[in-house]
């Protein structure tokens, strides 16, 4: 189960989201020829991703910050930036633009440090936009619970694309990061469990008081849980069942 699109549209150009696509992947492939070189690719993560242990022993601050444009393989960037696309061009719309950066840069942030606490000596390096990602699901579950998000369901060789809400989608990644934190020790390599759920906790938290400001649940009512512009509300109009007629 794999999400691949959304159906719903932002009022406003997310040049931010965008941005942060175009940094990710520029930085990335400014140092893809260290992929050939294990000891140069380790040198270089060793100084700019996020290392508990340096961290405890009070360096390598800046890795809490320079991690989250940093990835450890072109899946790994693929499959962020897909996330980041899909889900932050609506979070960037609610917020505006400069509110939506500092919210990114926030929720991964807090990510990295959930992530740090749960294993201060370890001296596995951390990278990946993936845990403000988290953050930007987290805000999109609170704001927009009911918009619909296109999964890819593959079983051996059937493909399936099926529309879900995105509540189910969200929901159910979230209990995969804490089911995998609660099962993995954050001093083996590997996905960043608590990162993920410190970045999504975070992103539920900053969001709240947006959500509360324009009426908490009224706001729920009144867009129907989904992102309140008029060409998603066309589409939910179109697939809205009439209230006469026979049903069957």
């Amino acid at each position: 189960m794999f999400p691949i699109r959304d159906h719903n549209p932002s009022g406003r150009t997310p040049f931010v989201t965008y941005a942060l696509i175009l940094a990710n992947a520029g930085i990335f492939f400014s140092y893809w020829s260290l992929f050939d070189s294990p000891r140069a690719l380790d040198a270089f993560f060793w100084d700019w991703a996020m290392i508990p242990a340096k961290i405890s022993d009070g360096m390598g601050f800046a890795g809490l910050v320079t991690s989250m444009f940093l990835h450890g393989g072109l899946m790994h960037l693929g499959g962020n930036m897909l996330f980041l696309f899909i889900f932050g061009d609506n979070i960037e719309d609610a917020l505006g633009h400069l509110r939506f950066l500092g919210f990114y840069l926030a929720t991964g942030l807090a990510a990295a440090l959930a992530q740090y606490l749960m294993e201060p000596g370890s001296p596995i390096p951390m990278v990946g936009a993936s845990g403000a990602i988290a953050g930007v699901m987290g805000a999109y579950l609170l704001m927009f619970p009911r918009a619909r998000i296109d999964i890819l369901i593959i079983l051996v060789i059937i493909f399936k694309i099926l529309p879900i809400p995105a509540w189910l989608l969200l929901a159910a990644w979230f209990a995969l990061q804490l089911f995998g934190g609660l099962g993995t020790s954050a001093a083996e390599g590997g996905v960043a469990y608590w990162a993920h759920a410190g970045g999504f906790v975070a992103g539920l938290a900053l969001i709240a008081p947006v959500w509360l400001a324009r009426g908490g649940p009224a706001f729920w009512r009144r867009t129907h849980g989904t992102p309140p512009h008029p060409e998603a509300r066309y589409v939910r109009a179109r697939t809205r069942i009439p209230r006469t007629g026979h049903r069957r």
